[in-house]
C-alpha cells in the first residue's frame, strides 16, 4: 500500500512505456533498447524499467535523453543501489526521473523482490516492450503480469538462432504485437 519514491513524482502521473528484456543483452539489443526509450519519451511517454544491467539500464539511458524522462522500479529500498554498476545512472534517475521501490529504506538486494517488482513496472505503464528475452526471463513474467493487468504486449522479434530472441518469438506467438520501430508501439 506504500510506494517510496525520489525524484520528479509527477512522473507517475504521466503516460508511461514499460521497457524491459535481458540482463546480457546483445549489443543490437541495448541499441534498439535505447532507440526505442528515446522516441518514446519524444512522445511524451516516461520510460519505466527494473534499473538492471543490459536492456534495462539502456531503456533508462534512452528514455533520459527525450523529453519525458525515467521512472526505475527497484527490487531494494531507495538508499541501496543494485547492481553497484548503475550507481552513477540511479543518481542521474533520481535527479532527472524517479526512482520508485515498495520496499523500505535498508532493504537489500533478496532475489525474491525483483521478480516481485515486476508487477509495479507494468502496472505504472499503458504497456510492456520486450525487447530481448530468453525462454526463461524475468521479462516475460512482467508481460504476463501486464496482459493480467489488461496492459498491451509489444515485443522485438530477432533472429531464430538466438537465445536473447525466443522468449520475444514465444510472446508473438502468443499475441504480443510484433514491432520493428516506435512507430509500431
Amino acid at each position: 500500500t506504500v510506494l517510496f519514491a525520489l525524484g520528479d513524482i509527477g512522473l507517475l502521473n504521466r503516460p508511461a512505456m514499460a521497457i524491459v528484456g535481458s540482463r546480457n543483452a546483445t549489443r543490437q539489443g541495448v541499441l534498439d533498447a535505447q532507440e526505442f526509450a528515446r522516441a518514446l519519451s519524444e512522445e511524451g511517454y516516461g520510460i519505466a524499467s527494473g534499473l538492471a544491467l543490459g536492456i534495462d539500464a539502456a531503456a533508462h539511458r534512452g528514455g533520459l535523453s527525450g523529453r519525458s524522462s525515467t521512472l526505475a522500479v527497484v527490487g531494494t529500498g531507495l538508499d541501496r543501489v543494485y547492481p553497484a554498476a548503475n550507481r552513477d545512472l540511479a543518481h542521474e534517475i533520481a535527479e532527472r526521473g524517479v526512482l520508485v521501490s515498495e520496499f523500505p529504506l535498508g532493504t537489500p538486494p533478496v532475489a525474491a523482490n525483483f521478480p516481485r517488482r515486476n508487477r509495479l513496472i507494468s502496472g505504472l505503464s499503458r504497456g510492456v516492450l520486450v525487447v530481448e528475452a530468453a525462454v526463461k526471463s524475468g521479462s516475460l513474467t512482467t508481460a504476463r503480469l501486464a496482459i493480467d493487468q489488461g496492459r498491451d504486449v509489444f515485443a522485438i522479434p530477432g533472429s531464430i538462432h538466438s537465445p536473447f530472441s525466443k522468449g520475444c518469438h514465444w510472446l508473438i506467438k502468443q499475441g504480443a504485437k510484433l514491432v520493428e520501430s516506435a512507430d509500431d508501439v
